[in-house]
C-alpha cells in the first residue's frame, strides 16, 4: 500500500483496509483487507464514499442504518459517518472510492447540487446502475488505481485530478436518472446556505456556536441565521443542532465508547453539559438513551 501525507480516514486502524490513500482520496478493493476489521467495530470515515458492488451481496451499516447491496448497486455516503460491514457473501466483489470533503468541493459534485438532491441521496443512498454504467465506473476505477499504485510519475497528481473530474461529470449524468437536477441560478443567499451546510457536514467534532461558522464564511452570525431562515425555514443554530444530534445518536449507540469518551469526542466541556444537551433533545439522560437503544436492538433479535 502506498500513501502520501495524511488521509482523511480518521480511524487509524481503518487505514489498514485501503489499497491506497493520500490527503485527497482512498481506494479499497480487497475482501482480505476487510476481514482485518472483523470484530473491531465500525470505521469512522470523514469522506465522500462511492461503494460499487460488482458481484455477490453485502450489507453495510452506515450510521446505524443497514444498506443491502447486490450486483451493480452503488452506495453513496457523505462525510463523517460510522461504517461497518455486517454481512458479505463469499463471492463478493466490489470497488470503493473515498474522497475528502475539501477535494470534493474542488471537484464540484454534490456541493453544486440542490439542497433537495442532497437530502434525497441521504435518504436513498443506493443507486442501481445499468450494466454499461457499472462497467464505466470500473473503467475509471481501474485506470485510477493503476495510476496511483504504479510507478510515481511527475504529473501523477494532475493526471488523477483529470480522471476524477471526468468521472464526476459521468456520475452527474447517471445521477440525473434518479434525481431531477434542474439547472438554475442560485441567489447569493442560497450559495451561502449551501456553503454553511457543507462546512458543518465536513467538520468533526461540530462546533455548536453560530459565530464559529459565520467567522469562516466572513459574515456576521445574525446575517447567517437570517439567510438560513429564509432558505430553509430553520435558523443557523437549528441546523447546527440537527447535525450535532445525529453525531450524538451515532456515538451513544457505540457500546465500545464510554459516555465520557463520547462527550470528549464531541467537544463538550464536561459530562454535566453533555447530559443537559442530551436531555434537551432526547428527553432522557445519555445513559438512559443508550440503554433504550440496547433494549430496542435486543427486542429486534
Amino acid at each position: 500500500m502506498r500513501k502520501e501525507n495524511t488521509s482523511r480516514i480518521e480511524d487509524e486502524s481503518a487505514k489498514s483496509i485501503v489499497t491506497y490513500y493520500d490527503d485527497r482520496l482512498a481506494i479499497v478493493d480487497s475482501i482480505a483487507s476487510l476481514k482485518a476489521r472483523e470484530g473491531k467495530g465500525g470505521v469512522k470515515v470523514d469522506a465522500f464514499i462511492a461503494f460499487m458492488c460488482l458481484k455477490g451481496t453485502a450489507s453495510v451499516n452506515v450510521n446505524g442504518e443497514t444498506n443491502t447491496l447486490k450486483a451493480n448497486d452503488l452506495l453513496i455516503c457523505r462525510p463523517n459517518i460510522i461504517m461497518e460491514s455486517s454481512f458479505r457473501s463469499a463471492d463478493l466483489e466490489f470497488r470503493c472510492i473515498c474522497l475528502s470533503p475539501e477535494y470534493m468541493r474542488q471537484m464540484f459534485l454534490l456541493s453544486k447540487a440542490t439542497w433537495d438532491a442532497q437530502q434525497t441521496i441521504e435518504k436513498n443512498p443506493i443507486l442501481h446502475l445499468e450494466a454499461d454504467e457499472a462497467a464505466l465506473f470500473c473503467q475509471y476505477y481501474d485506470l485510477l488505481r493503476s495510476k496511483l499504485t504504479g510507478s510515481l510519475r511527475k504529473h501523477r497528481r494532475e493526471t488523477t485530478d483529470a480522471l476524477l473530474r471526468a468521472f464526476m461529470y459521468e456520475f452527474h449524468d447517471v445521477l440525473e436518472r434518479f434525481i431531477t437536477l434542474t439547472p438554475r441560478s442560485y441567489t447569493s443567499g442560497e450559495n451561502l446556505f449551501f456553503a454553511f451546510t457543507e462546512l458543518i457536514s465536513s467538520s468533526f467534532p461540530k462546533k455548536r456556536v453560530v459565530a464559529w461558522y459565520a467567522d469562516r464564511l466572513h459574515i456576521t452570525p445574525k446575517y447567517l441565521s437570517a439567510v438560513c431562515k429564509e432558505v430553509s425555514g430553520y435558523t443557523a443554530s437549528d441546523i447546527i443542532n440537527q447535525y450535532v444530534v445525529k453525531d450524538v445518536q451515532l456515538l451513544l449507540k457505540r457500546a465500545d465508547k464510554s459516555i465520557k469518551e463520547v462527550a470528549n469526542e464531541l467537544d463538550f466541556p464536561n459530562l454535566s453539559f453533555f447530559g443537559k444537551y442530551v436531555k434537551r433533545y432526547f428527553g432522557c439522560s445519555p445513559r438512559e438513551y443508550r440503554e433504550n437503544c440496547s433494549k430496542h436492538l435486543g427486542d429486534e433479535d
